[in-house]
């Protein structure tokens, strides 16, 4: 019994995550699709008053992702993702980090996609390697607000399609 509570111990991130789950007025192919598709993401990505320059996009298990999120401040942040797992349209698992010769920021996301009837419930949940590097990209860059925003932003789009 020791044992097992150890492992239970062991396997809580929560201290080390940042995570949001949305109920989506969608069909979980066409919320897949929004997150696959360089076209909507443009329209999408980001926190608010962020707009996004991809630069490649290559959804598959290692395939990258390099784009540029511009901040309504003038700062451009650099992105690298490097796609771990892609199970369409059911799941996306990658790992995030700054682009070369940026401050890395890194961290391993993972995207599902449920069908709840003509819905989709969206989970993303990073995980950082510590509790501090969570806290610092919160404290740095506002992460959990400018997920919820980018999620925010997402729904909008939806909307509109």
């Amino acid at each position: 019994m020791n044992a097992e509570r150890t492992k239970n111990v062991a396997a809580d991130t929560s201290d080390r995550e940042i995570t949001a789950t949305r109920i989506l007025d969608a069909p979980r192919d066409l919320v897949f699709q929004m997150w696959t598709d360089s076209k909507h993401l443009a329209k999408w990505w980001g926190p608010n008053g962020f707009t996004t320059t991809t630069h490649e996009m290559d959804v598959r298990p290692g395939g990258v992702w390099r784009f540029i999120m511009h901040g309504p401040d003038g700062i451009d942040y650099p992105n690298k993702i490097i796609y771990l797992e892609v199970a369409r349209p059911e799941r996306l698992v990658y790992k995030h980090s700054g682009d070369e010769g940026t401050e890395p920021v890194n961290f391993h996301v993972t995207v599902t996609f449920a069908s709840v009837g003509q819905k989709t419930r969206l989970t993303v949940r990073s995980l950082f390697a510590t509790a501090a590097e969570r806290d610092e990209v919160i404290r740095r860059y506002g992460a959990d607000k400018g997920l919820e925003q980018t999620l925010d932003r997402l729904a909008e789009h939806l909307v509109k399609m």
